[in-house]
């Protein structure tokens, strides 16, 4: 028997820099293995972007993310957009200048996680860096699955 409810819209989450190219894109590889690990593939949709792009996801972080089993070499990163964040029900910036979401947007639940650029850093500090981030998203799903919208679509 299937999961999937139809009625029920996703939850659209959003990890989001300015260059989309180190801490959004770690957020969003562990937010993608916490949606699996809890079967909720079919009521969490996963969003990334940046407001100015890079050219690719920044080699120190590759490296560490590898370190945790997952790839993101291949991984390139892009632009999001106003309409795509407003469409969010949770937007997490990652301490820098993102897009403007109005105060008119209140169904969107933004939250400022204001960390450190790892570009650059040595790599100790860019596994703090990431280390903090794979709280967050946990903690995030953990909030989320004590949302009753969530558990109601998950089953």
């Amino acid at each position: 028997m299937s999961t999937t409810t139809d009625t029920a819209d996703p939850i659209r989450l959003a990890f989001i820099c300015v260059q989309n190219a180190g801490r959004s894109q770690m957020a969003t590889a562990f937010a993608e293995y916490e949606r699996e690990r809890r079967g909720l593939d079919d009521t969490v949709e996963i969003l990334t972007g940046g407001t100015h792009p890079a050219d690719h996801v920044h080699e120190e972080v590759i490296e560490i993310m590898r370190e945790e089993g997952f790839d993101l070499s291949e991984r390139t990163p892009s632009e999001i957009t106003n309409e795509e964040l407003r469409s969010c029900e949770y937007v997490a910036t990652m301490g820098c200048s993102t897009l403007d979401v109005d105060e008119e947007d209140a169904t969107v639940d933004i939250r400022d996680w204001n960390l450190p650029d790892p570009h650059g850093e040595d790599i100790d500090t860019v596994r703090s860096i990431r280390d903090d981030i794979h709280q967050r998203v946990v903690d995030l799903f953990d909030e989320l699955s004590d949302d009753s919208q969530l558990s109601a679509t998950a089953n």
